[in-house]
């Protein structure tokens, strides 16, 4: 399903919008920071004027750049209200909220509501999380947080059933939009493996931040059975691990998956980048990918960047059937497995290994679905979304001063 905000590339701007995005942003080193800051990007290209009020965790503060024009500290309701009258006094046109459960303080998120009441502009919520099975506390957050939005956007088409049918939230208020990925060159595929040292070799990767719910065990117990018809498989497990867990149990999970990779016997093939990647290393990877691997466990997940990028990448794609891979994966343009099943796993990446002209109709048909994903799409739909809002509204008339009589 294509997103419900038309496409124009050339869409006037009537006066310069401003729009002011509620996030965790860079140099935090999160997905949603990055997100938010390829968003702003994306729209900034279209000549919205876009700055950030950046959420910090207690005690963690970041040195931030001139697009920040407030920090809130995540417990801390007075900062919130403080960020509300910063917006309003500043007069943009637009709120954009990202909204993430973890991300906002207080009581079911309290405080965030009592920032989106004190704002005056409409105010746009994007959701990167949309549970179908919610705990009540979960449900009625969602459910207050949809009300006071104005837009909500969803990066996946199956969000607007569980929204309506388990928030209670007008469906006609949800707009669908891409998570946005970089534009890669098609060339570069030919020559990034030698790049990477790893010329010969069929490489299956997944990245994103390490953790249990990740279900990387049953990648790597898969190895076994890939390996043994294609021993030039080498799988790379990308990126660092989640820096909670790693606070709260150091790197005991990715020490289990080197353990179970030597007890397989497939450690050879196995192979970890412990680091937070740059978006070109990323892209690099991807590009040397023969096929991107999410056999995540949590099938309530309704969006992957990862997964996403691996799209636009061109890459054929393996997925357990979390929501997001149910949508992006429909029409052949993947393999769905169930999840905890390595040998089903296997099998999905042997019949892509094994039939050349299979791997090749993907790359294709996912290559051409992925251009609809860039961010100089998804940034013009953002653009008309805010627009349109705005627009009900009107612009912001700020009267000359009166000259005071000496």
């Amino acid at each position: 399903m294509e997103a419900s905000v038309a496409f124009s590339p050339r869409m006037p701007s009537p006066w310069p919008l401003q729009v002011a995005f509620l996030s965790t942003f860079v140099p935090r080193e999160c997905g949603l920071a990055t997100f938010t800051e390829d968003v702003m990007r994306a729209v900034d290209a279209h000549g919205v004027r876009c700055q950030v009020a950046a959420m910090e965790r207690p005690g963690r503060g970041l040195y931030y750049d001139h697009r920040v024009f407030t920090t809130i500290r995540e417990d801390t309701r007075s900062e919130y209200l403080a960020a509300a009258e910063a917006v309003n006094r500043r007069e943009f046109d637009v709120l954009s909220v990202q909204h993430e459960f973890g991300i906002y303080g207080g009581e079911e998120c309290e405080h965030l509501l009592d920032l989106m009441e004190a704002v005056e502009a409409p105010v746009v919520t994007t959701l990167h999380t949309v549970l179908s099975r919610p705990s009540a506390a979960m449900r009625r957050n969602l459910h207050r947080v949809a009300a006071r939005s104005d837009a909500l956007v969803v990066m996946n088409a199956l969000g607007i059933d569980i929204l309506a049918e388990v928030y209670d939230v007008d469906p006609s208020k949800i707009h669908v939009i891409h998570h946005g990925a970089p534009v890669v060159s098609k060339a570069r595929k030919y020559t990034i493996k030698q790049d990477l040292g790893i010329q010969g070799s069929q490489v299956i990767s997944t990245f994103g931040l390490l953790s249990a719910g990740k279900g990387l065990e049953y990648a790597v117990e898969a190895m076994p059975y890939i390996v043994a018809r294609h021993p030039d498989v080498l799988y790379y497990i990308l990126g660092q691990t989640h820096p909670v867990i790693k606070q709260e149990e150091g790197e005991r999970y990715r020490e289990s998956l080197q353990a179970r990779a030597r007890a397989l016997g497939v450690d050879d093939h196995v192979r970890f980048v412990d680091k937070y990647f740059t978006k070109a290393e990323l892209l690099a990877y991807l590009m040397a990918t023969d096929i991107y691997l999410t056999p995540y466990l949590n099938l309530e997940q309704v969006t992957s960047g990862t997964l996403a990028y691996a799209m636009a990448c061109g890459r054929p794609l393996v997925s357990t059937p979390y929501l997001y891979a149910r949508f992006l994966l429909e029409n052949d343009r993947g393999i769905l497995v169930p999840p905890r099943d390595p040998r089903a796993m296997a099998d999905a990446c042997l019949r892509i290994l094994d039939n050349p002209r299979l791997k090749a109709r993907m790359e294709q048909a996912n290559w051409d679905y992925g251009r609809a994903m860039v961010w100089s799409r998804v940034g013009a739909q953002y653009q008309q979304l805010f627009h349109s809002l705005a627009a009900l509204r009107g612009p912001v008339v700020v009267s000359a001063p009166v000259p005071v009589r000496r």
